[in-house]
């Protein structure tokens, strides 16, 4: 444990900040099951305005820093390739 009073307030931060990131990508996570039971359901309609979502929170990721752009980039391609498989 820190003892400077700093160090402290940084392990404050990135405790707040882990617990964000992990809530920003259960959200992802969560539209991407939604977007996957939509194509399995052939709910079309529902299923694109869903991709497009996921890919808007995919994109705001990697803006804020929460996901690699190359990370963004494979979980982007496997949902677009998922539709065509199906």
């Amino acid at each position: 444990m820190a003892n400077i009073k700093s160090a402290k307030k940084r392990i404050e931060i990135i405790d707040r900040q882990t617990l964000e990131n992990k809530s920003y990508k259960s959200k992802i996570a969560t539209y991407i099951k939604k977007y996957k039971t939509a194509v399995d359901n052939k709910e079309s309609e529902n299923a694109s305005k869903l991709l497009s979502e996921t890919f808007s929170l995919i994109d705001s990721a990697v803006s804020k820093g929460i996901l690699q752009k190359a990370t963004a980039n494979r979980k982007k391609a496997r949902l677009s390739s998922y539709s065509s498989n199906k």
